[in-house]
């Protein structure tokens, strides 16, 4: 989860649509899996592991981020929850990279550091932003260094030592406005400069938003065709 959007949406993360749809997915995509330590990569304010203890069986969370300034540890829904500046193992059954990789000029080596530290059998969920072609001002704000399809997604696992197990796009329904909104500005405006996409909306458009991204975690895992987002789900062989 980016710091830099947490710091535009402030108390309103929890509640925005876009959020709430990516933990919607989240959970349906962790439903089937055994209850698990959670190790958040990239968490920021550990929105995804928050949830995770509050509404899933997990028993316990670390979250990871080199932007914490020093190591501290919380309790939620009474399980332990770390912050941790960095690990060196962890017997974590799930691992989280909730829009992480991308942030990285060589993704594979931060996964295949992360799949070292943990033992076989541990699952990995990662998400990415989806497709070069929707490159913007947004993912130069956020320091990206690439978008992803499906196929790239899955080939950077596999090749950091992973066994896909699922690989999908998420917003599928709102990718045809974003498209267009980008188009424009491009049509417009040339090259956009560095600027978040992320805004704080109304009531209504963020329910409708929220309501119609929900409906689509339904069917997400046989949308290979498109979306704004990347999910994969992997283990540890």
């Amino acid at each position: 989860m980016d710091l830099k959007e947490e710091h535009i949406l402030g108390d309103a993360v929890a509640s925005h649509w876009y959020y709430r749809a990516k933990l919607a997915a989240l959970l349906r995509t962790t439903a089937n899996f055994a209850p698990a330590t959670v190790l958040d990569i990239g968490a920021g304010s550990g929105f995804f592991s928050r949830a995770l203890l509050a509404h899933t069986a997990a028993p316990a969370a670390t979250c990871v981020d080199l932007g914490y300034l020093e190591d501290r540890d919380e309790t939620v829904a009474g399980k332990p929850l770390a912050f941790r500046r960095d690990i060196t193992a962890s017997d974590a059954g799930l691992v989280l990279m909730m829009d992480v990789i991308e942030h990285v000029a060589d993704d594979r080596g931060l996964v295949a550091d992360y799949v070292a530290k943990v033992d076989r059998g541990t699952r990995f969920v990662v998400t990415v932003p989806a497709f070069q072609w929707l490159w913007s001002g947004h993912d130069v704000f956020l320091e990206h260094y690439r978008r992803y399809t499906v196929a790239g997604a899955e080939a950077v696992l596999r090749t950091a030592g992973l066994t896909v197990e699922r690989g999908h796009y998420f917003y599928g329904a709102v990718l045809p406005l974003v498209a267009g909104v980008r188009l424009a500005k491009r049509l417009i405006a040339g090259e956009a400069p560095p600027g978040s996409d992320m805004k704080i909306y109304g009531g209504l458009t963020n329910a409708l938003l929220y309501g119609v991204s929900r409906a689509e975690t339904m069917v997400m895992a046989a949308n290979r065709v498109g979306g704004t987002t990347v999910v994969v789900s992997a283990v540890k062989p």
